[in-house]
């Protein structure tokens, strides 16, 4: 790597006031820590004087501008457009409310694929709507061994009758990276729709939706920096297509037609500021969009290396189990230790000043399938705030744990 364009995590560091208290983060996978950038533009926006928006006073034409700028930060982010941005509550409210409004054309016989290696907020919303309309669910498994899921497998189940695939882009829970542009161009093929979870892929590498295949891209502000709620992009002309129930008087143009309500403006506010803080990571020149690959480029190659570090560090515990090895990973790692469970291993960790959460993380179905049952084991997940020592503290911890 050039070290000309090595990540400055001391400066990475320094704008997140939370890190000030000594903790070592591992608990990014369920939401990342909050710079003081984005934190100001959430107070920022809910001082300044907002309404309903609109164009007449300053305080409606305030309110459309944050949510058009917010709009345009995600698509700078993941390179869908602006018109094509919805934001809700949260991407499991958005998956269910798409979900129920796309089942609306599907009936028996018609087919829907889903995997176990999902989190189960893009498995559970597809199972019941395909199951109150009286369509099949297949799904696609993935190697419990190496936490591959194979293109051949979900291709496998595949026909004309398919009419959505939901898969993740990368799994909540082991980080495993399917081929995603892969499985959409087969489901293409024989005219099926994809749905693709990029919760957990979105804050660690560079994302073109475009160049994914996926028709909807959903990801959550609050897993890269940003506020608690969520977004789904896709192309408009897709949405222009969809029906969602809605109320009479509100907006049937796209995205709003998706929107329930009044939208969150300071959370929107700080969405913005989230993808901006991303693109100064490495400061550089260029467009919003050029900035955040160059800058994600570096987090990818600063997470790739210390992840080795991590994997490496716990293999040498004896009474470490990893599970699973896939060969495309998030630095996500997903470990047990002999005679633990895994709270205890949290606690003992917590009590050490190092978060590294146990549980299944909603990736039930993930979990179940490794043999875990609903327990789930250990997840240590870096973030681009994450340096060697956190490493080194957490092996730490964990070898203390294990005695």
């Amino acid at each position: 790597m050039n070290l000309l364009t090595a990540l400055d995590v001391a400066r990475v560091r320094s704008a997140f006031p939370a890190l000030a208290l000594g903790v070592a983060h591992f608990d990014g996978p369920g939401g990342s820590q909050v710079p003081r950038s984005v934190a100001d533009a959430v107070a920022d926006t809910m001082v300044a004087g907002l309404a309903n928006r609109g164009s007449v006073t300053a305080a409606e034409r305030r309110a459309d501008e944050v949510v058009l700028a917010a709009r345009a930060a995600v698509a700078d982010l993941v390179g869908g457009q602006p018109a094509g941005v919805v934001f809700g509550r949260s991407m499991t409210q958005l998956t269910y409310d798409l979900a129920r409004s796309l089942a609306k054309g599907w009936g028996p016989g018609d087919e829907v694929v889903v995997t176990r290696l999902d989190h189960d907020a893009n498995i559970r919303p597809w199972v019941q709507a395909a199951e109150a309309v009286g369509a099949t669910v297949r799904w696609a498994d993935f190697d419990p061994v190496t936490g591959e899921l194979a293109v051949d497998v979900v291709a496998g189940l595949l026909s004309e009758r398919t009419r959505l695939v939901a898969l993740t882009a990368a799994s909540n829970l082991i980080g495993t990276r399917p081929d995603v542009a892969a499985v959409a161009a087969a489901a293409h093929a024989v005219g099926a729709q994809v749905h693709v979870d990029g919760v957990h892929l979105t804050p660690h590498v560079p994302v073109d939706v475009v160049a994914s295949g996926a028709d909807f891209y959903v990801c959550s502000p609050y897993k890269f920096f940003g506020p608690h709620l969520g977004a789904l992009v896709a192309a408009p002309e897709v949405l222009q297509g969809i029906r969602p129930d809605k109320l009479l008087p509100s907006s049937d143009a796209v995205p709003e037609r998706f929107e329930l309500g009044t939208l969150p403006y300071e959370l929107l506010a700080g969405t913005t500021a989230a993808v901006d803080f991303i693109a100064d990571l490495v400061p550089g020149e260029g467009s919003r969009r050029e900035r955040v690959l160059a800058s994600m480029q570096v987090v990818e190659q600063h997470e790739d290396q210390l992840v080795e570090r991590l994997v490496g560090g716990l293999a040498a515990i004896e009474a470490v189990t990893l599970h699973t090895h896939p060969a495309r990973r998030t630095p996500t790692v997903l470990f047990s230790v002999a005679g633990r469970t895994p709270r205890e291993v949290h606690e003992s960790l917590a009590a050490r000043g190092v978060n590294a959460p146990g549980g299944s993380f909603y990736a039930l179905e993930a979990s179940r399938h490794l043999g875990l049952g609903d327990a789930g084991a250990v997840r240590a997940g870096l973030a681009p705030y994450t340096d060697a020592d956190d490493v080194d503290r957490l092996l730490e911890a964990v070898t203390e744990a294990a005695r």
